[in-house]
């Protein structure tokens, strides 16, 4: 599998999110529930690509919370900022003898949008996969695609936004307090 020169700072941009690791929300599993039933597949993942692994920050169709990074379909999806399309999986040399093609959950058809954060960074996808080859997919769904996709990292960047505000919120408190006393 590539591994692009910049992934150092990839990883820093993705671990900087401080989305890894964290328990599912609703508001995520919406997006993956509503691109599911917009480009009618039955998974649909966010899927952020660490060092090793695949995680998923919502799963709609899977119940597996992630996968190795060598046989994730998403790991190849990064390298590009466009929609990487795997029309049959079973066709395709990358993926025919891909576990997840061979065995559950019988991946046929990949869509994924990368998820483009700071500095240009592809951290992961929003995807949508079915069992099912397919020989289309519209520009049309494909740019439903890639806005999904920016709605999430628009959600992480507000996540971070407002983590940092706590931060500096509990940093200032002392300070606040201290002006409160000399202000008496």
């Amino acid at each position: 599998m590539d591994i692009s020169p910049k992934e150092a700072e990839r990883l820093a941009v993705l671990y900087g999110y401080g989305v890894l690791d964290t328990d599912f929300e609703e508001r995520y599993d919406r997006l993956t529930r509503i691109a599911a039933g917009i480009l009618g597949t039955p998974i649909s993942l966010i899927s952020l690509v660490d060092e090793d692994r695949q995680w998923f920050k919502a799963a709609f169709g899977l119940d597996t919370r992630e996968t190795p990074r060598d046989i994730s379909f998403c790991a190849h999806a990064i390298h590009d900022t466009t929609v990487f399309i795997v029309p049959d999986a079973r066709k395709d040399n990358r993926f025919s003898k891909n576990p997840l093609v061979t065995g559950d959950p019988r991946i046929r058809f990949y869509a994924g949008a990368p998820l483009i954060g700071r500095g240009g960074q592809a951290i992961g996808t929003l995807c949508v996969i079915d069992r099912k080859p397919r020989s289309e997919f519209t520009a049309r769904q494909q740019q439903a695609l890639r806005d999904l996709a920016d709605t999430v990292v628009d959600m992480f960047e507000m996540r971070m936004a407002a983590s940092k505000a706590q931060t500096l919120k509990r940093e200032l408190k002392p300070l606040a307090t201290q002006l409160a006393k000399l202000a008496k």
